[in-house]
Parts: C-alpha cells; sequence; structure tokens
C-alpha cells in the first residue's frame, strides 16, 4: 500500500502580510522536501475543491457566507490581528478541506495505506463561527465528521501534537461522542485554551498541557503514559492526526524542545495504535511550523515513517 500525498499549488495564493509567520515559503519548503529521491514512492495527487456542503459539517451557513463575502477582490483584508485573507485564499482553504476528505475517502476505500495533506492556511483553530490563528475552516473537524457520516465510522479519533492548542476542532467536536479528540500543546501559551479540566460533552476530549522548556522525555512520557492508553480503550476506526511542527526547539513562536526525531517517534507510535484497531489508516494534515528548516526536516520525518508503515 502506497502513501498518498495531496497539495495544490492553489494553497501558495493565499498571501499573508510581509513578516507573517504562516506564509507561502512554508509551504514551498515542504514541497521541497518532500521532492527528494527517499519520497519517490509517495502517490502524488491533486488536493481538489471542497463542496460548500463539506463547510457546512462543521459550520453554519452564516459563517461561510460570511467568509466568503470577507475575500478582497484585491489587497489583503484581517479578519483578526493573526488572520488575513487575500483574492486567493477562498480557493487555498477549500482545497485544504478537499484534501483532507480526499485522503480520508482514499484510505477507507483502500486505495492508499495512509495520506498526508500539505495544504494551507491551517484550521485547527477556527471555530464554529470564528475565524482565528491563521485559520478560515475546521479542516481536521469536518474530514472527522466526513468520517463518521459519511462512511458510517462508529469511532474516529483525532490527535493533534501542534504546540498550539487546537481549540477551534475542540469547539467542533465538543459534542461530537463518536469523535476522541486529544491535544497536547504547550501552556501557558496562545490561544489560552486547553486545560485538562477541558473534557468535551462525552468524555470525548483530552487535553495535555506541557510546560515551556518541554523536551523529549516528558512530551514522550506525557504521551505514553496518558494518551495512548485511552486511545487504546477508545479503539479508533480511522485516525486523523493534525500535524503541526512548531514544538520543534528552533520553532520562533513558542518554547517547547522537541526535534525531527520526536515527530518520527509520535508519528510511528501513532501508527502502532491505527495498526491495532483501524487497519493502519491514518490521514494527517499539515497545522503549524514556522521556521521553514526546521518545518522541512519535520514533515519529513513525518512522512517518511507514514510511508514505512503504509507499506507494511
Amino acid at each position: 500500500m502506497a502513501t498518498a500525498l495531496y497539495t495544490h499549488e492553489d494553497c501558495l495564493l493565499h498571501v499573508t502580510p510581509l513578516g507573517h509567520p504562516e506564509r507561502a515559503e512554508r509551504l514551498e519548503a515542504v514541497m521541497r522536501a518532500l521532492s527528494a529521491p527517499a519520497f519517490a514512492a509517495l502517490e502524488r495527487r491533486e488536493a481538489p475543491l471542497a463542496e460548500r456542503g463539506e463547510l457546512l459539517r462543521c459550520h453554519p451557513e452564516s459563517y461561510v457566507a460570511e467568509i466568503e463575502a470577507s475575500i478582497p477582490a484585491r489587497g489583503s483584508r484581517a479578519l483578526d490581528a493573526d488572520t488575513h485573507v487575500v483574492a486567493g485564499s477562498w480557493d487555498a482553504a477549500l482545497r485544504g478541506v478537499g484534501a483532507a476528505g480526499a485522503a480520508v475517502d482514499a484510505v477507507l476505500a483502500g486505495e492508499v495505506g495512509n495520506a498526508f495533506c500539505a495544504t494551507r492556511p491551517p484550521g485547527h483553530h477556527a471555530e464554529t463561527e470564528t475565524p482565528m490563528g491563521f485559520c478560515l475552516f475546521g479542516t481536521i473537524a469536518i474530514a472527522a465528521r466526513r468520517a463518521l457520516d459519511l462512511h458510517g465510522l462508529a469511532r474516529v479519533a483525532v490527535l493533534d501534537f501542534d504546540v498550539h492548542h487546537g481549540n477551534g476542532t475542540q469547539d467542533l467536536l465538543w459534542r461530537e461522542a463518536r469523535a476522541l479528540f486529544v491535544s497536547s500543546h504547550q501552556m501557558p501559551l496562545w490561544p489560552g485554551t486547553g486545560d485538562v479540566h477541558e473534557t468535551g460533552a462525552h468524555d470525548n476530549v483530552m487535553n495535555v498541557p506541557l510546560a515551556p522548556g518541554t523536551a523529549s522525555p516528558a512530551f514522550r512520557r506525557a504521551w505514553e503514559e496518558r494518551v495512548f492508553p485511552a486511545l487504546i480503550d477508545f479503539a479508533p476506526e480511522l485516525v486523523l492526526v493534525s500535524a503541526g511542527f512548531d514544538g520543534h526547539a528552533d520553532d520562533p513562536l513558542a518554547n517547547l524542545r522537541l526535534t525531527e526525531d520526536d515527530f518520527a517517534w509520535i508519528t510511528g507510535r501513532i501508527c502502532d495504535v491505527a495498526e491495532a484497531s483501524a487497519g493502519g489508516r491514518v490521514v494527517s494534515t499539515l497545522e503549524g511550523g514556522y521556521d521553514l528548516g526546521a518545518l522541512a526536516a519535520s514533515v519529513a520525518a513525518h512522512v517518511e515513517v507514514l510511508m514505512e508503515r503504509g507499506a507494511a
């Protein structure tokens, strides 16, 4: 079985202001890394544009219309202090949602063993009716709802190891008893959510705050002692990953001390869980990571493990 890579050049058309950390160069760095000979076996697929109905799996029509209306014909518009849109932002966001949905379809159909979506803008901070943190739509939560509602799965796990709490995914899946959402993240840090006492309407949310300066041993211990036992008990039929690489020691936006070896490790352990209950089915989508060198190396480590496990 192959690993699929979903991406699209439209994701480069989401142009942010000069000096903004979430910039097109991030995706360019990722795609350069994944063009190396080691990744020749990736099954490269074009990310489709999501249909409007996909957005409505998690967001109300009023919100979708508001975002669409905010897209300027030219220039840039700030939706908040961090989140900006230009003419190309709408299609870029739809490609991200479309990539995750198509990846879910392909993995569940057995066309590929697992998949990675190299798209932007990210999605895990977008709440039900609020764009924030560089994000417009809740890409990974929408993919979870697609797997549950369209494909009829009973249990989907969404795992988020971005350095920032996935507040949007938590909001969108708070009342979804069929989904288990787990986020490890630095605390204190923006957006300020993600306390251990935030557990969801059905005890379906697990937050694992990490202190600034946390390095490999404590990070791995937190996942081994808290997260993986809960995941094994939950026995997901599909595992979705919000793959943020801004916990890297070189990242400028936070203070964890992880390396690409840690991202390779957690990818392998996530695949272990998926193999136990989900037939190895994993779909990962890019979230944060703002040092270009660290991002490229970390994505390469992540995808290399997906390829190894997908082909096993």
